[in-house]
């Protein structure tokens, strides 16, 4: 089970980091990110979202700031070359080729 939890986990990451790239300026609060998870069927909590979001900024995939007791996080040049398929960080899916 550790194996699929992992998987998943890495996949909702790469959602993450899709999420943000596609903002105009890369940033999100952790709540409208749980809501974009919950789309994609992670229907995790936002305890789930935050881990997953500390676990980015340790790959140094995002940026984190505090607003309140509401994480904000931008995408960090690391994780837009991964979402762009320019390298790769561990614990993050890979993102499929372009068609």
């Amino acid at each position: 089970m550790a194996d699929f939890d992992e998987h998943l986990a890495g996949d909702a990451r790469l959602t993450i980091l899709k999420e943000l790239a596609i903002q105009a300026d890369g940033t999100l609060n952790e709540t409208l990110l749980t809501i974009t998870l919950d789309t994609f069927g992670y229907r995790r909590s936002r305890d789930w979202t935050r881990s997953q979001l500390r676990k980015l900024e340790e790959l140094g995939a995002v940026r984190i700031t505090e607003a309140g007791s509401v994480l904000v996080a931008s995408i960090t040049r690391a994780g837009l070359d991964h979402v762009e398929r320019r390298s790769f960080l561990e614990g993050v899916a890979k993102p499929s080729p372009a068609a």
